[in-house]
């Protein structure tokens, strides 16, 4: 068994790492914020106070951050994972980043001489829980296999997308697509209920047919249709607005780069946007319902709670 440096123990760092303590691996942890450090602690998580104290002669160090600049300074700061790990150590960076951010960790990785594979995941919390999520894996053939069987106990599929960045560049592609389905889902939620149909019955329909997405099936904006839904707890985030703002912002970014035109993109875009101005971005990214609603209520949420 491997010995492993996770930093970053949030809401998908901390169960990921759990499973492979599960899967009979030492885990070091490290994490800046207290409840976090204690719940990697309870899953079995040796917890660490320092990225040096964590990645000492590990096999392997794989990191699980909010955003671009974190990466970034994780990686490359006085302290960080090139100034003291090993360079026999494989990096992992698990986190949705720009293509420039993980364009930047390969290439500085290879002059520092390390081996780096860009590793991010889809599915969400409830995935890292389950240990069900999908890895999206960009590198060298030799570094993506041994990230591929390092991953196995925290994923129901692994992809080898090729070479580097390519994990990213199909993380980002999916969370667009993801995001202006969402958009059709709130939208088509807010019609059907206008129009007069039960909110379970035309969640049946839809579910079985052309409507059907991973948003319809998991966070339908309706409360006490879904049972993973965020609507039932008043839009709890289960994926935050101020995340999936960042995750579309790179994706239209690497579309503006490519001048591709993302019509729809950039309307979920402005929405998430909306949100965030209104206070709302640690509510859940499905509450742009509200926007496809005629007044701007909806069932489930009451601007006096956030």
């Amino acid at each position: 068994m491997a010995t492993i440096a996770w930093i970053g123990l949030g809401n998908m760092g901390g169960p990921m790492a759990g499973h492979l303590v599960s899967a009979g691996h030492v885990v070091r942890g490290v994490d800046p914020v207290p409840a976090a450090r204690t719940a990697a602690a309870e899953r079995g998580v040796r917890v660490v106070a320092t990225v040096a104290a964590a990645v000492l002669d590990a096999d392997a160090v794989i990191t699980s951050l909010p955003r671009s600049e974190h990466v970034r300074e994780v990686y490359g700061g006085e302290d960080g994972v090139w100034a003291t790990a090993s360079r026999a150590s494989l990096l992992l960076d698990t986190s949705t980043v720009d293509i420039a951010t993980s364009s930047f960790c390969h290439e500085a990785s290879v002059d520092h001489g390390f081996r780096f594979v860009d590793s991010p995941v889809s599915g969400g919390i409830a995935g890292a829980e389950a240990a069900t999520l999908t890895f999206m894996l960009g590198g060298a053939p030799a570094d993506v296999a041994e990230a591929t069987e390092l991953v196995a106990p925290l994923a129901g599929h692994v992809f080898d997308l090729g070479g580097p960045t390519m994990g990213i560049a199909a993380k980002l592609a999916n969370n667009l697509m993801l995001f202006v389905s969402l958009l059709g889902v709130a939208e088509g939620s807010q019609l059907a209920e206008e129009l007069g149909l039960d909110p379970a019955k035309f969640y049946e329909v839809a579910s079985v047919s052309s409507g059907e997405s991973w948003p319809l099936r998991t966070w339908y904006p309706v409360p006490g249709v879904v049972p993973t839904s965020p609507a039932n707890r008043g839009f709890d985030a289960t994926f935050t607005t101020v995340l999936a703002e960042k995750d579309l912002s790179f994706a239209v970014a690497a579309g503006d780069a490519a001048e591709l035109h993302l019509p729809a993109a950039r309307i979920a875009l402005e929405q998430f946007r909306r949100l965030i101005d209104e206070g709302l971005g640690g509510k859940d990214a499905s509450l742009i319902v509200k926007y496809a609603s005629a007044d701007g209520r909806v069932a489930g949420f009451e601007p006096d709670e956030a």
